[in-house]
């Protein structure tokens, strides 16, 4: 059929809104889907299904389902896997598919720890699958651009990078312990994660798709600053140019709930200090404008979704010459078919076809898939970013001293309290299934 075959693996908020924008492109065929949520995975089916009988595709066998997504894996023909689930059901079933021989999209974050975030990069790169990262920032040509300004020095020596973004709240009312919904295989949605009892608020809502309440929770994740941090601390690496290292002190203070069940930070403030002397802070947007700000000895730039500034107001009319540093660019060409799905704000750059950030993304992953080369967000530069963030989230929860990090290494120098922290305990039996 000369098409890359495709199974989708969680399938809720996030992954509802990805599975679109693969079906709308005529050389990607959705043959499976996996999720513990027999609603979500009912409705990922007719999603499919739907969309094929009207394109009128009269080869296609109809798309299979599954609650483990090892079944999914085990099938020889299926090319390529998209992973949408909870945070800490990244690194397991992205493990599972590069040794499956499936290339991979993940969304971000890209691990629950640091110590994941190693495993998973290194068996995807041993086992040379094609992986991309859901940071589709690199896919914006203002982000894009206003890093090429940074990288070639139109800001003179940079010295400072500033990024904001929300916080979560608290939860000001009771979570009691409810039934476990019919359609939820709840003990295996835990996973590695301590046993709870079931709550609405600590997983999805129930035959719905807004915001979860497991982003609040850190048995699955770590708040913001790897909601958002993984978008914004990317970018602040590329613009750096230290995408395969990292800092070398980080400092930081978080305000976390007192009761509830979400426990996650709240108001948070993390400075990261790099080799080259670059200091980057991260706060709230009470504190700095949501986006990311380079500053230099010359001027700054700022961008944000849809938006780019700069100071002087004449670095935005500057065209980066050829001999100068040239981003990767999934913006100029490439496309070999229009996605239909997604929405924002679409962007334009691709001729005549228009493609949004997340579905040109999605297109240089289909075409490295292809042509085997790396994509712009693999493997290696996903973990470097996760840890960024990772690492603020400790030192947010230590909150006493500069933490110094060796990032060749990938180990604090001056406390093993710290060095705790880079993996978490895993509940039996998942910590069995690294090896499988």
């Amino acid at each position: 059929m000369n098409k890359i075959t495709l199974g989708a693996i969680g399938i809720g908020r996030m992954g509802r809104s990805d599975l679109r924008e693969f079906l709308g492109f005529d050389d990607i065929q959705v043959i499976a889907a996996s999720d513990l949520d027999d609603w979500r995975l009912g409705n990922a089916k007719k999603q499919v299904e739907d969309h094929y009988s009207a394109m009128r595709q009269g080869t296609f066998q109809g798309c299979d389902t599954y609650t483990d997504y090892r079944e999914l894996l085990n099938r020889d023909d299926i090319d390529a896997v998209m992973i949408c689930t909870p945070d800490h059901w990244h690194t397991m079933p992205a493990v599972a598919a590069a040794k499956a021989g499936k290339d991979i999209f993940l969304q971000k974050p890209s691990t629950l720890t640091i110590r994941e975030g190693r495993i998973m990069s290194d068996t995807v790169r041993k086992h040379h699958r094609v992986f991309q990262i859901g940071s589709q920032q690199r896919s914006d040509r203002n982000f894009r651009f206003g890093c090429e300004l940074v990288r070639n020095g139109y800001i003179g020596k940079l010295k400072r990078i500033e990024i904001g973004f929300g916080t979560d709240p608290c939860l000001d009312e009771p979570a009691p312990p409810m039934p476990i919904p019919e359609e939820l295989h709840y003990d295996r949605w835990l996973g590695q994660a301590p046993w709870n009892p079931y709550t609405e608020k600590r997983v999805h809502p129930q035959k719905a798709y807004s915001r979860p309440g497991w982003l609040r929770v850190h048995d699955y994740g770590a708040g913001m600053i790897t909601g958002w941090g993984a978008h914004h601390l990317d970018t602040a690496q590329w613009g750096m140019g230290t995408e395969y290292t990292g800092p070398v002190e980080i400092e930081g203070k978080g305000e976390f709930c007192k009761s509830g069940l979400w426990d996650v930070h709240t108001k948070f403030h993390v400075k990261y200090t790099y080799a080259n002397g670059v200091e980057v802070n991260v706060a709230g947007n009470e504190t700095y404008s949501e986006g990311v700000r380079f500053i230099g000895t010359d001027g700054w730039v700022y961008v944000k979704r849809w938006t780019i500034d700069a100071n002087p107001k004449s670095l935005l009319t500057t065209e980066i010459g050829p001999d100068e540093v040239h981003l990767y660019d999934t913006t100029s060409g490439g496309a070999m078919a229009q996605s239909q799905g997604g929405g924002g704000k679409q962007d334009k750059s691709l001729g005549d076809i228009n493609l949004s950030a997340t579905a040109t993304h999605k297109r240089n992953f289909i075409d490295c898939i292809k042509s085997r080369a790396e994509t712009i967000a693999p493997v290696e530069v996903a973990h470097r970013s996760g840890s960024v963030c990772l690492l603020g989230d400790i030192a947010m929860h230590l909150d006493q001293k500069t933490l110094k990090w060796n990032p060749d290494k990938e180990q604090f120098t001056n406390s093993d309290e710290a060095n705790r922290m880079l993996s978490r305990a895993m509940r039996k039996p998942w910590k069995f299934l690294w090896n499988l």
